[in-house]
């Protein structure tokens, strides 16, 4: 990591050629210079710097490489571009995602002095750019993400992490970034969490979440989180262990009742299913207004 640049941000691929270069166009525009990108190319496209170069991306700080399969899975991309990385720090982004230009030079120097720090995240849909709902109420400042926040609404929250810490992702189906998150909070018991959005999250319909089969998906994810516990594959704090065993209980009820009302017809998403809880006034206390349990 010596001579390299101080953060490396972490970017899968799979079927991204509609969204790449919208998400590398929010990273060029960061006011932190000193940054890579690592692309890890999940579907076999050697095509992608070409797609890049068409919409008139071209930046040496940008590398692909290849996980040497198709579809192998989010976490295990993730992990092969760590491998190839050179920052210090490590930002993973979905290539359908955005930042605003401060987040990088907001949240390296939180995750230098703390291990890691996130911020918080806008959930639109991606057909029509409507916001569903905003994990955090906005303000300023931050607020600290310990277990009971995550698992009271756990929202793909991708933090900049020090890779001095050496955690990775695991592949659990729907589940990689809450038990990487998990991994972290075991490590260092909380993390700050910017109160300023500065990363949009886009539901797409064709999504991992919104795909047909995203429910049996979410249950096997769900139920795997608690095998690997029960197995001891997944080690944490007894104390957190406990709380994530009566969460991802709760998830199971929760995504079989999303199921019954996307068969109905009532909703189309997963996100669009607790956003509209959360204006109904359902969930926990933690959740009322604009928060509510998600995946």
């Amino acid at each position: 990591m010596a001579g390299g640049p101080l953060v490396s941000v972490l970017i899968p691929v799979y079927r991204a050629h509609t969204t790449l270069a919208r998400c590398l166009a929010s990273l060029l525009a960061q006011t932190l210079p000193d940054w890579e990108a690592v692309i890890a190319v999940d579907d076999g496209d050697p095509g992608y710097p070409e797609l890049l170069a068409a919409a008139g991306i071209a930046d040496p700080r940008i590398r692909f490489v290849a996980t040497d399969g198709v579809r192998t899975g989010v976490a295990h991309a993730r992990n092969v571009a760590l491998a190839a990385a050179r920052g210090r720090l490590a930002a993973p982004l979905d290539a359908d995602d955005t930042m605003a230009p401060e987040r990088l030079a907001t949240l390296a120097p939180l995750a230098l002095a703390r291990g890691a720090a996130s911020d918080n995240v806008q959930i639109l849909e991606d057909t029509d750019g409507a916001l569903l709902r905003l994990w955090l109420e906005p303000g300023e400042g931050t607020v600290e993400l310990d277990a009971d926040r995550l698992l009271d609404d756990p929202v793909p929250v991708l933090p900049v992490v020090d890779r001095a810490l050496g955690i990775r992702w695991v592949e659990v189906p729907i589940c990689d970034d809450v038990v990487f998150n998990l991994l972290l909070l075991d490590r260092l018991g909380s993390y700050p969490i910017v109160r300023r959005a500065m990363r949009v999250y886009r539901q797409r319909p064709d999504s991992e979440c919104n795909a047909p089969d995203a429910v049996f998906r979410a249950e096997a994810g769900y139920r795997r989180v608690l095998a690997m516990l029960d197995s001891g594959e997944l080690v944490l704090r007894p104390e957190l262990a406990q709380k994530v065993r009566a969460s991802f209980r709760r998830r199971i009820a929760l995504n079989a009742a999303f199921g019954r009302a996307r068969a109905r017809g009532w909703v189309g998403s997963y996100q669009a299913f607790v956003a509209r809880l959360s204006r109904c006034g359902r969930g926990s206390e933690r959740s009322r207004g604009a928060r509510t349990r998600a995946r």
